[in-house]
């Protein structure tokens, strides 16, 4: 399996200079990076790191960040699109992230769900052919996002078959599936071809791989024995430095 590194925490605290992260996560041996925003990052610098090492970016997310599950906020999430996908094209990232949003007040599910679908809908059309995908990610409401709306993997999968593009897909991560007492074979049984990207970090905790009780290896060998050929990005808290961090994961120790 290939591991993207998430810059947003791994060697951030050994090098302030976001595009020192990526320097380092070459030397480290990880085969791609990826981060959250982009907004606030100096990208004329990201892309000369990227030069420098030959890395690609796994993914990062769509801007703006906007809860998709309001209606209200459709419009300034597909103005701002376009901009997401020309960034993501100039460092050479085929995954842009997206989340649902919070489950609102007031507001039924069914009515939630079907916002989902519309701004989706109207998003694949403006990526079409662009080469870039929309990875949609359900999230854990029992440790670290209470309020999501998509907590179920089930769920967005078939969110993800609603819409029917092949512009949009899933975000499956380890970590949040785990702690959701999900089961990988049961909830993505004939559909590994719909996730564009995964995350992992150990439970509990959320830090890196070998500090939990989460048997992550049989879930990693279950994504590739079923044909899952995308890359894991390690989304997790660094207990130790970071190059440390990446020895169980990447078979150092």
């Amino acid at each position: 399996m290939r591991y993207s590194a998430c810059l947003e925490w791994l060697f951030a605290a050994e090098a302030p200079n976001f595009a020192d992260r990526i320097r380092l996560a070459k030397q480290a041996g990880l085969s791609a990076v990826e981060f959250w925003l982009y907004g606030n990052k100096d990208i004329d610098a990201v892309e000369a790191a990227l030069k420098e090492t030959g890395l690609p970016v796994a993914g990062f997310c769509a801007e703006p960040m906007v809860p998709l599950t309001d209606p209200a906020q459709h419009e300034a999430f597909l103005a701002g699109l376009p901009g997401s996908i020309a960034v993501a094209k100039r460092l050479g990232a085929t995954v842009l992230i997206v989340q649902a949003g919070a489950d609102l007040p007031g507001h039924s599910r069914v009515e939630q769900r079907k916002a989902l679908v519309d701004a989706l809908t109207k998003a694949a059309d403006i990526l079409a052919g662009t080469g870039v995908v929309l990875a949609v990610e359900p999230l854990n409401t029992l440790v670290d996002h209470v309020g999501y709306f998509l907590p179920s993997t089930t769920e967005g999968l078939d969110i993800i078959d609603e819409v029917g593009r092949p512009e949009i897909k899933i975000l499956y991560d380890i970590y949040h599936s785990a702690v959701m007492g999900e089961d990988i074979a049961e909830v993505l049984a004939g559909r590994v071809d719909r996730i564009a990207h995964a995350h992992l970090a150990d439970a509990p905790g959320r830090h890196e791989p070998g500090t939990g009780t989460l048997d992550w290896q049989a879930r990693v060998r279950w994504l590739e024995a079923n044909g899952y050929r995308g890359m894991v990005g390690l989304e997790y808290k660094p207990t130790t430095a970071t190059t440390d961090s990446l020895r169980v994961v990447l078979g150092q120790s």
